[in-house]
């Protein structure tokens, strides 16, 4: 089962989770829908490679990642987004595309996006039917990730359905 590694290293390091199945989705609005959870609400993993290593960025699941502040962030010369021949054989524990955010459990830096600070992180387990939840302060001790503003500029559409979030109370 592709979520064990994961559930094991939380259950080692004493961290309290929640798991939520829902139904298989393979994008991350995909996964919120089914979920019945906000596209905010859900932290994604976009894999990368830069300067020629693997990298995970985490960004709201109604987010893109800028790899122009990634690269103004890290200082590097050349980052693209990973194709998935690229990062397959990095993650044999987890279904294609449903990576956890534990760079830790892979030897590959994460960088989080400021916009999920302190908040209580969803994110997919290793499968497309299942989610944790866990608090930011867990979230940070055991990944020590680079916090950093990596997501794209929103779009007027995208930027109207936050503001609406906002004011229904969403958190972000």
């Amino acid at each position: 089962m592709p979520a064990t590694r994961l559930k094991q290293f939380l259950d080692v390091t004493n961290v309290k989770y929640v798991v939520t199945q829902h139904s298989p989705a393979y994008t991350a609005q995909q996964i919120a829908a089914a979920a019945h959870i906000s596209g905010w609400d859900i932290a994604k993993t976009v894999i990368v490679v830069v300067d020629g290593a693997l990298a995970m960025v985490v960004v709201p699941a109604s987010g893109h990642v800028s790899l122009q502040h990634l690269r103004q962030w890290t200082g590097a010369s050349d980052i693209t987004v990973a194709t998935e021949k690229e990062f397959s054989v990095a993650f044999p524990d987890c279904e294609l595309g449903a990576m956890p955010p534990f760079g830790n459990l892979y030897a590959m830096p994460v960088y989080v996006d400021t916009s999920l600070h302190g908040l209580r992180l969803t994110f997919t387990a290793g499968t497309h039917r299942e989610l944790i939840t866990i608090d930011w302060n867990d979230f940070e001790r055991l990944v020590e990730p680079v916090k950093g503003n990596f997501m794209a500029p929103l779009a007027d559409n995208n930027r109207s359905e936050h503001n609406a979030y906002l004011a229904k109370g969403g958190h972000r």
